[in-house]
């Protein structure tokens, strides 16, 4: 079990971080990986060849090109993040706009932690451990509902 983490560049990863955090406290592997879809396209396809991989987070600005360029190379769940920079809009249009056959699952603007929550819930499906998990992070807000989720960095 393990989710993998792609950024567009290094001033993104703050955002990865946040994900890594919450995913780590769900007891869920994550790796993060810096790897652009316009600079470095082989390192996106040798990331995305990675088997052990079950859920792929991909998070980018501007044009975001990043997350359909995962979901063009893999036939495994893709969630988008759009990065807000700048408007944000350009982002946020680019990521949930992915043309047909290429499915990517959008979160809000620099929304991490509900891209972690995502991934936990596809895991879930296959690993009881993480349904646990879940149950035990839900439980735990709603002690507190006004309050940041459990465990927020």
């Amino acid at each position: 079990m393990k989710v993998t983490v792609l950024v567009g560049s290094k001033s993104d990863l703050e955002q990865a971080e946040k994900v890594r955090f919450r995913l780590t406290d769900l007891g869920i592997p994550c790796e993060v990986h810096v790897a652009s879809a316009h600079r470095t396209p082989e390192k996106v396809d040798r990331i995305v060849a990675d088997p052990s991989t079950d859920v792929f987070i991909a998070m980018a600005g501007l044009s975001a090109a990043l997350p359909g360029t995962v979901a063009a190379r893999t036939l495994k769940p893709v969630i988008g993040v759009p990065l807000n920079r700048g408007l944000g809009l350009d982002s946020l249009l680019s990521v949930v706009q992915m043309p047909p056959g290429v499915p990517v699952a959008s979160v809000g603007l620099d929304a991490s932690e509900n891209a972690a929550l995502l991934a936990a819930e596809i895991l879930a499906l296959k690993y009881p451990e993480v349904t646990a998990a879940l149950q035990r992070y839900r439980a735990k807000w709603r002690e507190e509902p006004t309050s940041p989720p459990p465990g927020t960095p």
